[in-house]
């Protein structure tokens, strides 16, 4: 039998995505992908995979899985929740670090600290056909990923490696700021002339708070109503990630990786690239706020986040006294206790 991660519990929605399918949105279907592509891209770093492998996508609240090969390495990124191994005494691993499990090994991950999603990867990823070109699951669509939709009790999820080679384990040197009061930048547009100078105004100034109806799809937000110049429809245009449209409601939604790839109402602005990612771990509950930037600031954002990402995988440090290397404690005769933490 091939080796696999059994599901014994799926987490409020779990699916598998990488960083989208990219090139048929001509065609109706939306990129996908994770929500935050900077963390799926670190938890791919520390087990070694290509920054483009599908992990496990985590909301709110996550799986349980149980290995059912000899060995599987696995890294949990994106939250400041640790994974959670089901053992007699339990035992932690801090989050933004690599550990390897056995055969018979149960881990879980609860409740997700710090952000609206987490990222498992696995080293060598998974053994399951992509489809046009990407694992990520579209569930509205019933594509990709795992049969199209979010983990279920007892889904096997085949790897392409039965066993994972004995090595040191590797943590993130610092834990990343995720950006949960980070104000969210922006440029205008491409519909700000539909909105009066108050509306704009209002939107830069006022906060707004995520609202319980939130997806991967979007983000609908509750605040202060935006007025619109020449009314709320237009002629349907193309959808951008990040775009915030504005319809007869006057409240602003703000769309994600699974946004329907045209629309017919004004749009008053966009999320800059750099912001994505931290957009997309707001939850419901949370506080948006909003600062507009040029195109060219924009840019340079994006430039510098890029370096910084790449600057934090390629300093990745081994795990020492200050992390939990289950290799060194499974060989010691421990009668109880719990490790966790960074240095």
């Amino acid at each position: 039998m091939n080796a696999a991660l059994i599901v014994r519990a799926p987490g409020l929605f779990t699916t598998l995505q990488d960083l989208g399918r990219f090139g048929y949105q001509a065609q109706g279907l939306p990129v996908a992908g994770a929500l935050d592509s900077c963390s799926l891209r670190v938890a791919n770093a520390l087990v070694g995979n290509p920054e483009n492998s599908a992990g496990l996508e985590i909301l709110v609240h996550g799986p349980t899985l149980e290995v059912e090969a000899d060995s599987v390495r696995v890294a949990l990124a994106g939250t400041a929740s640790s994974l959670e191994i089901v053992s007699d005494p339990p035992a932690t691993v801090p989050p933004w670090q690599s550990v390897r499990l056995s055969r018979g090994q149960a881990f879980r991950v609860g409740a997700v600290a710090g952000s609206g999603c987490a990222y498992l990867a696995v080293e060598d990823g998974f053994d399951l056909a992509p489809f046009l070109d990407s694992l990520s699951t579209y569930a509205r669509g019933g594509i990709g990923g795992f049969q199209g939709r979010a983990l279920k009790v007892g889904d096997r999820l085949v790897l392409k490696s039965a066993a994972t080679e004995t090595r040191g384990e590797v943590r993130l040197r610092q834990v990343p700021d995720l950006g949960a009061k980070d104000s969210i930048r922006v440029v205008l547009g491409p519909q700000a002339d539909y909105f009066t100078d108050e509306a704009i105004t209002t939107f830069l100034a006022a906060p707004y708070t995520v609202s319980r109806e939130a997806d991967r799809m979007g983000l609908r937000l509750e605040g202060s109503p935006l007025d619109h110049r020449h009314g709320f429809n237009i002629v349907s245009d193309g959808i951008a990630t990040g775009a915030i449209q504005v319809p007869g409601s006057r409240q602003p939604i703000l769309l994600l990786v699974d946004h329907q790839t045209t629309g017919g109402y004004p749009k008053i602005a966009t999320v800059i690239s750099a912001d994505l990612p931290v957009v997309g771990r707001r939850k419901p509950g949370d506080t948006i706020r909003f600062v507009a930037v040029e195109v060219a600031e924009a840019e340079k954002l994006a430039r510098a986040r890029e370096a910084a990402l790449q600057a934090m995988v390629t300093d990745l440090t081994p795990v020492g006294a200050s992390g939990l290397d289950l290799e060194s404690l499974y060989s010691e005769n421990l009668v109880s206790g719990v490790t966790s933490g960074f240095g």
